[in-house]
């Protein structure tokens, strides 16, 4: 696991000033007051939905295929509203990273089941695996829930080692540690040991560790086994999450869901087919807000034509 990362000398090498002048631009961007950082966040977005033409093509098509009675309209709006969501993630990130806890409270609230049944999990010294799928307000989600609840989070160490220090060091503001998302011993150990774990299980990570199961409207989506091998090896509650930005640059909701205590374990394609119904739950709470810009159906049976 990844403990709290010391700066290095290495990291003001010349090579790395413009990695620098772009976090110092958004530190100064998220000192706005946040209706300003809304509308900022929004406009951004609309500009890269013009910029970012094969990602809009990949939303588009990701909708056509989950949601295939949805009209053209529709789909557009949605788009736009996805690309709005887009900008705000980058303001958010830099949100998560940079404000205070003060700061950080007097903008979202906890719904939903609220946190007691995750402080009970913990007391019991019960280990859960926190269902966060990626939803476009994942770094700030990640801080919100942190706040009420410490835990230890998955993550992809990222090329650029400006980058990776800062979100390390940003994401361990309100978390214990950070773990690499390849390390399944890692993270097996730490919820034997009643830790929380944050997952991510509704992206497509290729044929080799996956089996197909139905999302919406798509019949054979490939889908991680890791949520059955970690709920099986450790024996830890499943407590899903929605971190949802409120309309209108109002502030979050972090939305805890209704914990699973037993969860179907009786194989890799029982747990897939109850872990996507969660997704598709989970999307439906903001489905404007949801990660639609990657490709979730890369992955098909051999033999099976691609859908993009």
């Amino acid at each position: 696991m990844t403990q709290l990362p010391r700066f290095s000398a290495a990291l003001l090498h010349p090579r790395h000033w413009l990695s620098w002048a772009g976090v110092a631009f958004l530190w100064l961007i998220v000192q706005l007051p946040y209706p300003v950082i809304y509308r900022l966040g929004c406009g951004i977005g609309r500009l890269a939905l013009r910029l970012m033409k094969r990602r809009a093509r990949i939303a588009y098509r990701n909708l056509e295929l989950c949601f295939p009675q949805m009209s053209e309209g529709e789909r557009h709006q949605l788009v736009v509203k996805n690309f709005e969501s887009v900008g705000m993630g980058l303001m958010e990130t830099g949100i998560a990273w940079f404000w205070s806890d003060r700061r950080m409270a007097r903008w979202y609230e906890v719904a939903g089941t609220g946190m007691t049944p995750v402080h009970t999990l913990q007391a019991q010294k019960r280990g859960v695996l926190l269902i966060g799928i990626h939803f476009l307000t994942l770094e700030i989600g990640a801080r919100m829930f942190g706040m009420q609840a410490p835990g230890i989070g998955v993550y992809r160490p990222n090329d650029n080692p400006v980058i990776d220090w800062l979100q390390t060091w940003g994401r361990m503001r309100s978390n214990k540690s950070m773990i690499d998302r390849k390390d399944l011993k890692g993270m097996i150990r730490a919820l034997k040991n009643g830790e929380v774990i944050w997952y991510a299980p509704d992206h497509d990570y290729g044929p080799q560790a996956s089996v197909f199961a139905p999302l919406f409207a798509v019949d054979e989506a490939a889908t991680t086994t890791g949520t059955w091998m970690l709920a099986r090896m450790s024996k830890a509650a499943i407590v899903p999450f929605v971190p949802r930005r409120k309309p209108d640059g109002k502030g979050y909701e972090l939305i805890m869901l209704e914990p699973e205590y037993d969860p179907p374990l009786d194989d890799a394609d029982t747990t897939a087919r109850w872990m996507n119904g969660i997704v598709e739950k989970c999307i439906m709470l903001a489905p404007e807000q949801y990660m639609w810009l990657h490709r979730r159906f890369k992955t098909r049976p051999e033999g099976v034509p691609s859908r993009y």
